[in-house]
């Protein structure tokens, strides 16, 4: 925290800085893993991890760049750290970085610190403070601020380690799912991206409901496996999966997948999400749907119909 400017005693970072947001993830791991005990032994068990791991993604996929051609931010000819405030990518991660900070530094784990954000020049579209987030965004706020509490406390709780673990996923799932349904404020930006590109996005939002109700555990070897085939650059106008020339065999079966559960979903008006959340209603299920998800989207010889068949019987045994 001593290496942020500070500006009349306020800590004063810049968001719009991919060091930044790097560094509000550092500090969050560092914060946290003390109370991260039941998530395992390692180092890199914590599943703030994948967040991270998922804003690299974006940068090196240049989906943190300008996308309407006005300025250079985020272009190789620019400030190749700079995330633009036009980039749909950048507004979302906005909040699943930035909220999540100010919630920790409210609930105490940061020290005694009081932290407002930068904002770029001329641009009100972003709360700054844990207070303009929390009168913006309750819902998002209160489910952070939860979270924090629930790792705190968990030290005492009398659960089984298993089940601490599940318990404490899916607070944090709940907190990560609260900040990607309020970047819905973002969702004007997608006009400056192909139609291809916007039916991805969508798709990867869509994605998430699914690794949430499973309380993945996005630690980084298991977010890596899962980050590693997304695609390394932004779709444009002609871009059909599985047959994208310059993407590999991995990304191309990842974007195929995405498309399937996304036109599945909305074939059946949303209820594949629906059948799938009344399915992961316990641990044991649950572990089994991380295992499904694995092999959905890491393994190419796994059938669609197979995990359809799977989930239908799942949730009627609930």
């Amino acid at each position: 925290m001593t290496d942020m400017p500070v500006n009349n005693g306020i800590v004063n970072p810049d968001p719009w800085h991919y060091l930044y947001r790097m560094s509000f993830y550092r500090l969050l791991i560092a914060a946290t893993d003390p109370f991260m005990g039941s998530m395992g032994t390692n180092a890199t068990d914590s599943p703030i991890w994948g967040l991270p791991l998922q804003l690299g993604w974006m940068l090196t996929s240049g989906r943190l760049a300008d996308p309407t051609g006005a300025t250079t931010c985020g272009l190789q000819t620019g400030d190749t750290m700079c995330i633009s405030h036009h980039s749909w990518w950048g507004c979302q991660n906005y909040f699943v970085s930035v909220l999540p900070f100010l919630s920790a530094a409210q609930q105490g784990l940061l020290g005694a610190v009081q932290i407002q954000m930068q904002a770029p020049a001329g641009v009100m579209d972003y709360c700054t403070t844990y207070a303009e987030c929390a009168a913006s965004y309750p819902d998002a706020m209160a489910k952070w601020d939860a979270f924090y509490q629930g790792l705190k406390a968990a030290g005492a709780s009398p659960l089984a380690e298993n089940e601490k673990k599940d318990a404490l996923l899916g607070l944090f799932w709940a907190a990560q799912m609260a900040s990607t349904y309020a970047s819905a404020a973002c969702k004007a930006k997608q006009s400056s991206y192909s139609s291809v590109e916007v039916a991805f996005l969508n798709s990867w939002l869509n994605s998430a409901e699914y690794v949430s109700a499973a309380h993945f555990q996005s630690n980084l070897q298991k977010s890596a496996m899962f980050i590693t085939p997304l695609p390394g650059r932004i779709l444009k106008d002609g871009d059909s999966a599985p047959n994208i020339a310059d993407l590999s065999t991995e990304e191309n079966h990842t974007l195929s997948i995405f498309s399937w559960m996304n036109m599945v979903n909305n074939m059946l008006g949303g209820s594949l999400v629906r059948m799938w959340n009344s399915a992961m209603c316990s641990v044991q299920t649950r572990e089994k749907g991380r295992e499904m998800l694995e092999q959905l989207l890491l393994n190419p010889g796994y059938a669609t119909g197979t995990f359809l068949s799977i989930v239908t019987g799942m949730s009627t045994g609930c």
